[in-house]
């Protein structure tokens, strides 16, 4: 047995990948934002949360973080901070890209699928794609965005709330 030290082992990986999950409960009176877009629920239901509650930018924030170990969007928007009340997800998305950035790393891509029985995404897709490609600083097909439903099952079925879950794939720069 040797009495050497343990030697820090030497990182030489050049890509990185992270996945994120979110989910918020749709209640009235609130509006249904996914992917920057205003959507129109058919049951005037919105999703609930501290900022604008955006499950779909909220996924890929926390794959970009969790990609680079950075913890989670918790840590860096606390929902218990007045400042970040309302707030337009696709802005604290820059953030979390600037703080990609400044560690020295870039987006290859980021795929998500968002969970939801009702409205039909499909035809905002495009848009949501779009809007998410500016804000990261890609082109937009580095940004997948599927929909599917949750054939009536789980909360997402019987919609008490719509999910997403992403991933995204860093490279060092």
């Amino acid at each position: 047995m040797s009495n050497s030290t343990p030697q820090t082992p030497v990182t030489t990986t050049s890509l990185r990948i992270g996945n994120g999950y979110d989910i918020h409960r749709l209640v009235p009176g609130r509006p249904l934002i996914l992917g920057g877009q205003q959507l129109e629920h058919p049951a005037g239901l919105g999703l609930d949360g501290h900022s604008d509650a955006d499950v779909l930018v909220h996924a890929i924030m926390d794959a970009l973080l969790g990609a680079l170990s950075l913890g989670d969007i918790g840590k860096y928007f606390p929902p218990d901070d007045p400042q970040w009340k309302g707030a337009d997800s696709l802005v604290l998305l820059e953030q979390v890209v600037a703080l990609v950035k400044a560690r020295g790393w870039g987006v290859v891509n980021v795929d998500a699928v968002l969970i939801a029985e009702r409205p039909k995404l499909k035809p905002h897709i495009e848009a949501m794609r779009s809007a998410i490609a500016l804000r990261i600083g890609v082109a937009p097909d580095q940004v997948g965005v599927k929909a599917t439903t949750n054939e009536k099952l789980g909360p997402e079925g019987r919609e008490e709330g719509i999910s997403c879950q992403a991933v995204a794939l860093l490279q060092a720069c």
